[in-house]
């Protein structure tokens, strides 16, 4: 009795929850999928364009980190539907809109909301799911960015050829405020609340699981472990930012590749990225389930690292074998795997974010780690172009090899630190 009501409670809070972010996501997306019959009806130039996207980003960052930290306080299914509510609502409003101040305002308001999204999430997969699903479950939801990312463009063309943006835009924000209340309604914040008895509760009886006992703020926040993978997650995120945004251009100018071979390095790379994150999640679940939690060292560090070198080898690759006439096959082969070891450890640094911490700070700790994610991503645009700019792209990307290389190293060289975040136990082994 107590399985099945696991079962049928986690599967509609995870449909619900997947449905949900889905949307998050396509509704973060809107803008660039109606851009061009946009811009056949208001003029707008690149500034224009920068400005509202950038808007949005930036109001993304913020939101995520401030959510994540309030997502240890407020109930989740009440911040994962506020937050749907408000994206679907400012679609709508920016559908009656024309000018690129209120774009820019709608949107970075939009950002704001969206930000909202992923922190309940993780923390709902923490309550109802044991630490040896949570990887897979977390890794499987992560897709719906992947479903949302590879449709949208083709469902928003389609729907171009009957429909306005501005209808597309009106019909995407109201479906979000309908799932907003469905939402509300099915995602239960832990099986307490539908008087199943809780997940962590009969953790802390079992061997060696005082990873959720809560700490002070101070405790939590002095965690080496806490800095080491927000470090780490730094480098990894920015190297595979810099490999998204700027590979095809590397391919182009410097390899003497077509645009097409460009564009379908970055299919492949997004593919691969999706087979590695679902790796990434079931490996490491398997490790866990088979060495359980441990005070010293987490079980998912040996998946973690393999791919951290993984990312390594393939740009080593990328950057000494690819010319002008080495087979396509080769160069989206490369293209898959670098994007099946950096989307994988991507993956797991949330996950293990979230499970190391305290069970009072795990939204703050996914917040801290994401946080340092963005500062990589946003070190890779400027600062990565402009070494680019001076010494070319083959030194860029062999800089980007080499800090990716050395965290590997310093990432292995730790790999059996204290992986509790925040007060450790007596009873703690």
């Amino acid at each position: 009795m107590g399985r099945s009501g696991y079962g049928y409670y986690r599967g509609t809070i995870f449909l619900a929850m997947f449905v949900g972010y889905t949307l998050y996501y396509f509704n973060r997306k809107t803008f660039s999928f109606v851009m061009p019959s946009l811009m056949q009806e208001i003029d707008l130039d690149k500034d224009d364009l920068g400005m509202i996207t950038s808007s949005q980003s930036l109001a993304y960052a913020i939101s995520k980190f401030i959510s994540g930290v309030l997502s240890d306080k407020i109930s989740a299914r009440w911040f994962f539907s506020i937050g749907l509510f408000a994206v679907g609502g400012i679609n709508v409003i920016f559908s009656w809109s024309s000018t690129v101040a209120v774009f820019s305002a709608l949107w970075f308001l939009n950002g704001l909301g969206q930000g909202l999204g992923w922190p309940p999430c993780g923390r709902v997969l923490r309550k109802w799911f044991e630490p040896s699903q949570f990887g897979t479950w977390w890794s499987v939801l992560s897709c719906s960015m992947n479903l949302a990312g590879s449709l949208g463009p083709i469902i928003a063309t389609v729907l171009t050829q009957s429909y306005s943006w501005r209808s597309i835009l009106s019909m995407s924000g109201l479906i979000c405020v309908v799932v907003s209340f469905i939402c509300l309604f099915v995602i239960k914040n832990e099986p307490k609340d539908v008087g199943l008895p809780n997940i962590e509760v009969a953790a802390k009886k079992s061997k060696g699981a005082s990873s959720n006992d809560e700490s002070t703020l101070s405790e939590f926040l002095l965690s080496p472990y806490l800095w080491l993978l927000s470090s780490s997650y730094l480098v990894v995120f920015g190297v595979k930012t810099a490999c998204t945004d700027w590979g095809q251009l590397f391919l182009i100018q410097d390899k003497g590749q077509s645009t097409l071979m460009g564009s379908s390095y970055m299919s492949a790379l997004e593919l691969g990225g999706l087979l590695g994150s679902l790796a990434a999640g079931y490996l490491s679940d398997k490790a866990v389930a088979k060495q359980g939690t441990k005070i010293y060292g987490n079980p998912r560090h040996l998946v973690l690292i393999a791919m951290m070198a993984g990312m390594s080898l393939s740009m080593y690759l990328f950057r000494v074998t690819v010319t002008p006439d080495s087979p396509k096959v080769w160069i989206l082969g490369l293209g898959a795997a670098f994007g099946f070891c950096s989307y994988g450890p991507i993956s797991l640094f949330g996950v293990i974010a979230n499970e190391s911490a305290p069970s009072n700070y795990c939204g703050t700790s996914h917040a801290i780690v994401a946080l340092m994610a963005n500062i990589g991503g946003f070190l890779s645009g400027l600062p990565f172009s402009t070494i680019a700019k001076h010494h070319g792209w083959e030194t860029a990307f062999w800089v980007a090899e080499i800090f990716c290389g050395v965290t590997t190293a310093c990432f292995f060289l730790l790999r059996n630190i204290c992986s509790k975040m925040g007060h450790v136990s007596k009873k703690s082994k």
